[in-house]
């Protein structure tokens, strides 16, 4: 496979001022890098946009495992690329498939160590940008589902959210509860096996955290065994509110710091620890990183549920690399369902 001599990526052009737009990022050309001792080349194939990414383009949160981008750097995340060339003895070959973390460009250049080899577990090579495991983990190691448990799933329409509530019923859950912005994803949560969803439109009303706690009592009256929250802010604090004796929550995402107006380097999250603690209710918060045992264990699960069309796997494709600003900016205002991947041809 013949390199050009030049390459594109996608490059942070200024801080976003405010919720992140298509403007803030700028397709570069670049020279085509070149693989020194050791090293790989790649030819990205597919690269998931991500709302984390949010939170590394200003005041990057303590904490956080990884670099801050700034003005003039390229983007970086979870991508699938091809190898255009390996060193002997690295057990790589061209044409293989490999997952890697140097997405938002056509070609990078990683050591062997750095690529994992896709095995073919799963149908679609794209599907190993799922975010699943995450959603995965949470519900079988932070916050274990038991038989018949109502579970409430916050920012149900994202990556994670529109696979989790499926994980959820395979799991045993009883009642699957989600929320969302519009009323149109609301529709296709439920076409996914949510019972109920619950719409709390980003519209800045002063009485929206009442309006949700009060969905959320009629949704389950009884209360809900099981949170898991991609979102913060109000929807977590009226799920604490609604929690049942001995309820568990995973923490996996702040959806509400990162997207309404300004993204926030802190996400403060209000609850009453006297009821934490007289109701038994435990809480966690859940991260990909560091839960290779999990992935191990995720992936042959998630291809035969695919195969065997016992879950879905929602998401868009975005053709070309010059669309992906586009893209992004769409992700923040919350205009796509299930994950955002940008395919390269």
């Amino acid at each position: 496979m013949s390199v050009p001599e030049t390459v594109r990526e996608i490059r942070l052009a200024r801080r976003p001022v405010g919720r992140a737009v298509a403007a803030d990022l700028t397709v570069a050309e670049t020279p085509a890098p070149r693989p020194g001792a050791g090293q790989v080349l790649l030819r990205n194939r597919w690269f998931v946009v991500f709302p984390g990414l949010v939170s590394l383009l200003g005041e990057t949160p303590p904490g956080v495992p990884y670099p801050a981008v700034r003005p003039g750097d390229a983007l970086f995340g979870p991508a699938v690329g091809e190898v255009v060339e390996a060193p002997d003895g690295s057990g790589l070959r061209p044409g293989q498939m490999v997952g890697h973390h140097l997405g938002w460009r056509e070609y990078a250049v990683a050591d062997p160590g750095a690529l994992t080899p896709l095995d073919g577990v799963l149908p679609d090579p794209a599907g190993y940008l799922s975010p699943g495991s995450v959603g995965y983990g949470a519900l079988t190691r932070t916050a274990p589902i038991r038989p018949g448990d109502t579970v409430l799933v916050t920012g149900a329409a994202g990556a994670v959210g529109t696979l989790a509530g499926q994980i959820a019923r395979l799991l045993g859950a009883g009642t699957v509860l989600g929320t969302t912005g519009s009323p149109h994803k609301a529709e296709r949560l439920s076409r996914l096996g949510y019972d109920t969803v619950l719409v709390d439109p980003r519209d800045g009303a002063p009485d929206r955290a009442d309006r949700f706690a009060r969905q959320l009592a009629e949704a389950a009256p009884d209360g809900i065994d099981l949170l898991l929250d991609t979102v913060g802010g109000h929807q977590a604090q009226a799920a604490f509110a609604a929690a049942r004796p001995g309820a568990r929550a995973a923490l996996i995402g702040v959806l509400a710091g990162q997207f309404d107006g300004d993204p926030a380097t802190t996400v403060p999250l209000t609850l009453d620890a006297f009821q934490l603690i007289v109701r038994g209710i435990s809480l966690g918060g859940y991260a990909n990183a560091g839960h290779a045992a999990v992935q191990a264990e995720w992936l042959p699960r998630f291809g035969d549920w695919l195969r065997d069309g016992s879950i879905a796997f929602p998401h868009v494709r975005v053709a070309g690399l010059d669309r992906a600003p586009q893209a992004f900016q769409d992700l923040t205002e919350g205009r796509h369902f299930g994950a955002v991947l940008v395919e390269l041809r």
